[in-house]
């Protein structure tokens, strides 16, 4: 027996686009098992298959190509084929996580005693060059702007959390900290790597606050459109936590190369149209795109916020200086209203989670398709399974 998945494309052109279904595979023979593309002559098609226990799995593939309002089918079934090449690898060092794609350097999870949160940097973009900001862990590029230390590449954090300033990196008051407790899940793969880990959030005097669980998927998608999901699952372990209204924070933040900064020869543009600075700040939108020059070429950095966020479509604290962050909580200062409290209370032993993608494009906001691939996270292709024999 085999099984067969049909994709239907929906509404949108699907292009190097992730496909994940969840299927009972329990009537097939056990692995090794191949997957082929039905209207291509029965080609293999790279896939994973990850065990949920029992004979439930996730499959993942990706889509080259459907046009809009098209189908295609999959066959999953008995037969090795040829080894599939890792197209996401991971490799662990002492306080750093490697990710190539293709076998070229991607980016790289920071963490341990030198830093006061882990950040992923570099972030390589479509032709090689930097989408964001080497300071502070480099000093020596130049043109680099060298100011807010804090703002870190690509990370996570936030300003206020039951009082305690998990944003800045104030020396001479303190700031609090979060510390990686443990690597729970590292996995390389033709299709993906997954990374997990779980995350204490601590105070100024080091007593925990909350813990967090963090997951990091990268996409094996061509140079020109690179995809990670994050995910960020607060637990109020420790008792209530209460995220404040600040500004000062980003649950997805990113500082883009300084040759990318609005300010000068770059560009940010939200779902709405909107313009620079002047148009998106504390503004809702579904996501925000920014774009420049890096070594000669336009190329850009997206973040795409989810329907079951909290809040969504989030609100964006993002400036003409290079900084991009989803800020859900801000309310009182994107609305210039002190009456509207935009904090959030999670209770004694409740759950909140977001999830976003990161998606790096090669030229502007337009030529990247943004909007468009914005629908192959929230709108993705629908996937059914059938048994045939």
């Amino acid at each position: 027996m085999a099984m067969r998945f049909a994709v239907q494309a929906g509404e949108h052109d699907r292009l190097a686009c992730p496909v994940s279904v969840e299927a009972d595979l329990g009537g097939l023979m056990p692995p090794p098992w191949r997957l082929c593309a039905d209207a291509d002559g029965g080609a293999p098609v790279p896939f994973q298959a990850v065990s949920l226990g029992g004979p439930r799995y996730r499959l993942q593939w990706l889509l080259a190509r459907l046009p809009a309002r098209q189908a295609a089918s999959f066959t999953l079934g008995a037969g090795a084929g040829a080894p599939c090449p890792v197209g996401v690898d991971l490799r662990r060092h002492d306080d750093r996580i490697d990710v190539d794609v293709g076998g070229a350097p991607f980016t790289a999870l920071n963490y341990g005693p030198d830093w006061s949160r882990p950040f992923l940097h570099p972030v390589i973009g479509p032709y090689g060059g930097p989408l964001t900001r080497a300071y502070p862990m480099r000093t020596d590029v130049p043109g680099e702007k060298q100011d807010h230390p804090h703002h870190k590449s690509l990370w996570v954090a936030w300003g206020d959390v039951n009082g305690t300033d998990n944003w800045s990196e104030d020396r001479k008051r303190g700031h609090a900290t979060q510390v990686i407790r443990a690597i729970t899940g590292s996995e390389s793969g033709p299709v993906s790597g997954r990374l997990t880990c779980a995350v204490d959030w601590l105070s100024e005097q080091g007593v925990k606050v909350m813990e967090e669980d963090r997951e990091i998927v990268v996409w094996n998608t061509p140079a020109s459109g690179r995809v990670l999901d994050l995910t960020v699952g607060f637990r109020a372990t420790q008792g209530p936590v209460r995220f404040g209204d600040t500004k000062e924070g980003g649950i997805c933040s990113i500082r883009v190369a300084s040759s990318m900064d609005a300010s000068g020869a770059g560009t940010i543009v939200n779902s709405y149209g909107g313009t620079n600075e002047a148009e998106t700040w504390g503004k809702r939108a579904h996501w925000c795109d920014y774009y420049g020059p890096v070594n000669g070429r336009t190329v850009g950095i997206a973040i795409f916020d989810h329907p079951a966020n909290l809040r969504y479509p989030t609100y964006w604290h993002v400036r003409d200086y290079g900084l991009m962050t989803a800020n859900p909580f801000g309310l009182s200062h994107f609305l210039n209203d002190k009456a509207r409290d935009g904090s959030h209370v999670l209770a004694a032993g409740q759950a909140l989670t977001f999830r976003y993608r990161v998606y790096c494009h090669a030229g502007t906001t337009a030529e990247g398709a943004v909007a468009v691939r914005y629908h192959d996270f929230v709108n993705p292709p629908q996937v059914t399974a059938a048994p045939v024999s």
